[in-house]
């Protein structure tokens, strides 16, 4: 029996992402806005993404790959709703917790703690939810003696910590993970995996996961598809994949 679009929670159907770029680099705005004035200003169109479609069935795991710059991270965003695609749609159904930017959505000015509190707003939680999760979030995150020093203070890693921590303290209907693995030290990045593959493991969670990592791909993900400077190479079972991928290196 074919699948109903019920059966798939990410429908990515035709996108192409156009960003226009100024053919000359400027110092600063005013430059910008005199030639803008002027109508000297040209512009030249960049395709992030040329027309990719692929569906994610619910509880599948999925691995983008590509080289940098190849589209990966503009896909992913215009799955979380950051971007609207120039043409085509993007349909998901469920609640993601996008694992994109770390930290994007965080004060530097405010404790670990009032951040929490934040970006769990940021991200749809009520604050009696957060009440309710915040010891398990600071326990998860490892930060116990540093709740209540300003984030301006904070690491990378310890930033990365913290917003993973907050993202997957529920089980989400989907995961989105952009190279947040590659964010702190091994034994964190192995705590968080370990949370992924016990989402994984419930059969609930779809996951769509970006990695440089050719061997994370394989270990976590069955499926994967591969964008090359904003066109669809392949999609198919992920050993495969990621063997061509490789090919074009060798």
């Amino acid at each position: 029996m074919a699948p109903s679009n019920d059966d798939y929670a990410i429908e990515v159907d035709d996108v192409t992402m156009i960003f226009n770029i100024a053919s000359e680099q400027l110092n600063n705005l005013k430059e910008y806005f005199i030639k803008l004035m002027r109508h000297e200003l040209f512009f030249k169109e960049f395709r992030a993404l040329d027309h990719v479609s692929f569906k994610v069935r619910r509880g599948e795991v999925v691995g983008l790959v590509g080289t940098n710059g190849s589209g990966k991270s503009t896909m992913l965003k215009c799955i979380a709703g950051v971007l609207e695609p120039s043409e085509g749609s993007v349909t998901v159904r469920g609640n993601i917790a996008p694992l994109i930017e770390l930290g994007a959505g965080f004060d530097p000015e405010l404790t670990a703690r009032e951040n929490i509190y934040l970006n769990g707003a940021l991200l749809g939680y009520t604050r009696q939810f957060i009440d309710e999760h915040l010891q398990e979030i600071i326990d998860f995150a490892e930060l116990q003696n540093f709740m209540d020093m300003p984030l301006k203070n904070y690491s990378s890693g310890m930033v990365a910590r913290i917003a993973f921590a907050i993202a997957t303290v529920t089980e989400p209907d989907v995961l989105i993970v952009d190279e947040t693995l590659s964010v702190g030290d091994v034994f964190f990045q192995q705590k968080c995996e370990e949370r992924i593959q016990h989402f994984i493991k419930s059969g609930n969670v779809t996951v769509l996961f970006v990695s440089h990592s050719m061997e994370q791909v394989e270990r976590i993900c069955q499926r994967a598809v591969w964008i090359e400077k904003g066109v669809q190479r392949m999609d198919g079972p992920v050993e495969e994949v990621c063997a061509a991928y490789r090919a074009q290196f060798a």
